[in-house]
């Protein structure tokens, strides 16, 4: 995973935890992942539009 070990994988997420605390890091996931859902609802509906046929009169 990114070139990175499983000592420093724990380490960074030590220091997470640190900083953040155990209550706040929920909050932060969820609000993550509905920025991801967001994120690809708004570019299916970018695919859709972009293969809808022009109408040229």
């Amino acid at each position: 995973m990114f070139g990175l070990g499983m000592q420093e994988v724990l380490v960074i997420a030590l220091i997470v935890l640190l900083l953040f605390g155990g209550k706040k890091i929920p909050e932060l996931m969820k609000g993550l992942g509905k920025g991801v859902k967001s994120f690809k609802e708004g570019m299916k509906e970018i695919e859709d539009d972009t293969s809808l046929p022009k109408n040229r009169e």
